[in-house]
């Protein structure tokens, strides 16, 4: 991540979500991710037949057809770390699909930090949109262009995760996710009544099987039960540092880079849904 040939695109919510992209070295980049096995860190959630393993498990491919899709889960449940993964999305005619990647709650107040990753019409470029649930309450929204092609080669992608903030393209620094544990999570499916053009373009099922590859399964973090309310190592983790609780000026340059060329919705500046912006966007610099 470190590398001058590295991008990162920070994201967050009182986690510090970081989506590794394309080429530009950042002030605090994460330690680099341990590449270890499928099966050290995460188990099969549904069609495990629809998940291949390659090189021992350090290389899987979920795949997708008209009868189903396919996921997987950690094994343990997090209160605040470091999460990464590298990805090849589907590649080709993917309209209709959703290459899923995101952290969950298991309790009744549902807390989420998700990225989900729509396929598009060949040579149209791939759309990341986010959203961010705290008490069962979501609808915060955004969208953005991919600016490379993530389906030829495998990019990483990462969560930072501690007690100060999320980034999601915009900033928040309170109601956000902090005191539930979260699994890590990523899927394969179809979601053709929305996922591309709202739901105009329909998944082609003549193309299918639809693979998305995966390698590198690191994760870095306070692993507690689901009902914990606290990290018993809070502040002596590399990533509870104050280096690591704010963009510095360069990460924010490169984050307003984006949003400028490459934002197709924000909710942030969407007064029909939201006539009063909504608290977290006031201290957003871009909004």
């Amino acid at each position: 991540m470190g590398n001058k040939r590295s991008q990162v695109v920070w994201t967050y919510t009182y986690i510090i979500a970081v989506i590794v992209l394309a080429g530009v070295v950042t002030g605090a980049a994460p330690k680099k991710p341990v590449p270890v096995p499928f099966g050290k860190n995460y188990v099969p959630t549904w069609a495990f037949d629809h998940i291949k393993y390659l090189n021992g498990g350090s290389h899987i491919q979920l795949s997708l057809d008209k009868y189903t899709g396919t996921g997987f889960q950690s094994k343990g449940s997090y209160l605040f770390g470091h999460f990464s993964m590298r990805i090849k999305m589907v590649p080709g005619d993917s309209a209709g699909t959703v290459t899923a990647f995101y952290l969950a709650s298991q309790n009744s107040e549902h807390d989420e930090i998700d990225f989900e990753f729509l396929g598009n019409r060949t040579g149209q470029p791939y759309i990341l949109q986010t959203n961010v649930f705290t008490g069962g309450k979501g609808d915060r929204e955004q969208r953005i262009y991919l600016w490379f092609d993530p389906t030829k080669a495998f990019h990483s992608y990462s969560v930072l995760w501690n007690l100060n903030q999320v980034v999601t393209i915009s900033i928040w620094d309170s109601g956000s996710p902090s005191n539930q544990p979260m699994k890590i999570y990523s899927s394969l499916w179809n979601a053709d009544d929305w996922a591309t053009r709202g739901g105009l373009e329909k998944t082609n099922w003549s193309k299918a099987p639809f693979v998305a590859d995966y390698k590198d399964f690191h994760i870095d973090g306070c692993q507690s039960s689901v009902n914990a309310r606290y990290c018993a190592t809070q502040g002596k983790n590399w990533w509870d540092q104050k280096k690591y609780r704010d963009l510095d000026d360069y990460q924010w340059r490169r984050l307003r880079w984006v949003r400028r060329k490459f934002t197709i919705y924000n909710y942030c500046t969407d007064r029909k849904r939201f006539p009063v912006m909504p608290r977290e966007c006031k201290i957003d610099r871009d909004a």
